[in-house]
């Protein structure tokens, strides 16, 4: 089955998504963007592994973007720091790609070639892994099916599987079937996980329930971002914070008009809006919104801050840090296409909101399940929610102390994929 699968995908599928990507890059500035960054993927490729002791083992992380790439570094950083290796990183997105180029636990970052048969040869080939490391749910079939052919190890690690999932349907699930049954070990983050896997009769002992490594990733980065002074100091003293995280215009339809409304009670409330694309219109509509005494300002220009109520952040990579600040927070995406993280805020012991599109993620559910996390479907809800949480110190408190807990009792996740692995290489 597994050559019919092979020569289907490369026959039939590969040519067809070279011409969608051709087309593509076209209207899209991203796609365009990885097209020409990989034009020159294996002389750059070349010239960066001659500048590393290849003696030493090499150890091979993918992960498709930034998000991914997050919980791929408790990881990286404990092998670094344990055992004397290379790291190569690959990405298959440019964001991924252009915001890690100054990672300094990586020997080597590059795009992932684009996955036909010949490229992902030649990539193994010079890259000469002796582990390969995929995270969450990026894989490519060329890739692992040549991997395979090269006797190389290779995990999926913090993987997850969702019981309705479309690779389960009709023929895609044998075509999945042959790829999970080509991984040494898949390393789950839940029971539940695993039990899903199995739906694709692999064998048992390929799998195993080990946690998410962004549990400890959060925790790591909030510790770090207590030290970090994003504000002057005392900035917030005797004020309520309300952070908006990776917020979209369909999020900010919901909490604005609320928002606007608590202004009028809440007289010691500051907002700090976080938009997922702080671009220059979607700013310029944010600070549209607020007139009057409600008045606001950008981060860039908080060296003229005069009290304005609302904060719009107009740069990238600080939310977490932001989070630090909050007395409540929600987190966006939750009102579009799925919730962002949720466990950054929750970190720091505040309760958490988000909107109706939550199933994405296991942590937001659970964490509604335990009470520290609260749904809000519209702007009524959130009113009322809001206007709740910051009159009843006592409740925010008890919903703050959950999320924390929360995420303390699942930390731990790097050591056991670490044992995992260490007998792998």
């Amino acid at each position: 089955m597994k050559k019919f699968w092979y020569l289907f995908y490369n026959v039939f599928f590969i040519p067809i998504a070279k011409v969608i990507i051709l087309i593509a890059q076209i209207f899209n500035s991203k796609i365009r963007s990885g097209v020409k960054g990989r034009e020159k993927l294996f002389e750059n490729l070349i010239i960066n592994l001659a500048g590393i002791d290849r003696k030493k083992k090499m150890i091979w992380f993918h992960s498709s973007s930034m998000g991914e790439f997050e919980q791929a570094k408790p990881i990286i950083e404990r092998m670094k720091k344990e055992n004397d290796i290379n790291i190569l990183v690959s990405f298959f997105s440019p964001s991924g790609y252009n915001n890690s180029l100054k990672y300094p636990f990586a020997d080597v970052i590059v795009y992932l070639p684009f996955d036909t048969s010949f490229a992902a040869e030649r990539f193994i080939k010079l890259v000469r892994p002796n582990l390969a490391i995929f995270m969450r749910y990026d894989i490519w079939p060329n890739l692992i099916w040549k991997l395979e052919e090269s006797n190389v190890p290779f995990v999926i690690v913090d993987a997850t599987m969702r019981k309705n999932t479309p690779r389960k349907w009709f023929i895609a699930k044998s075509f999945h079937k042959s790829l999970f049954n080509s991984f040494t070990k898949i390393l789950c983050v839940s029971e539940n996980d695993v039990k899903n896997f199995l739906d694709f009769n692999l064998k048992p002992e390929k799998l195993l329930s080990v946690g998410d490594t962004r549990f400890d990733r959060v925790y790591q980065k909030s510790l770090q971002a207590k030290e970090k002074k994003l504000f002057k100091e005392n900035l917030f003293d005797g004020k309520k914070v309300f952070v908006i995280g990776s917020s979209w215009e369909s999020d900010e339809e919901v909490l604005i008009p609320a928002i606007q409304k608590l202004l009028k009670y809440e007289k010691d409330l500051i907002c700090i809006i976080v938009p997922h694309e702080p671009t220059i219109i979607h700013i310029e509509n944010l600070e549209n919104q607020f007139i009057g005494k409600n008045k606001t300002i950008r981060f860039s220009l908080m060296n003229n801050y005069s009290d304005e109520r609302i904060i719009i952040i107009d740069s990238i990579g600080i939310l977490l840090t932001l989070y630090y600040y909050a007395h409540i927070a929600y987190v966006g995406g939750s009102f579009k296409q799925g919730i962002h993280n949720v466990l950054e805020p929750a970190v720091y012991g505040i309760p958490v909101l988000f909107g109706p599109k939550n199933e994405n993620s296991q942590e937001a559910r659970q964490l509604l399940k335990i009470g520290g996390a609260t749904e809000i479907k519209n702007k009524k809800e959130a009113y009322k929610t809001l206007r709740n949480l910051f009159q009843n110190e006592k409740l925010r408190m008890e919903k703050g102390k959950i999320c924390l807990d929360f995420v303390i009792n699942n930390i731990g996740a790097t050591d056991k994929i670490l044992n995992e692995i260490s007998r792998l290489v």
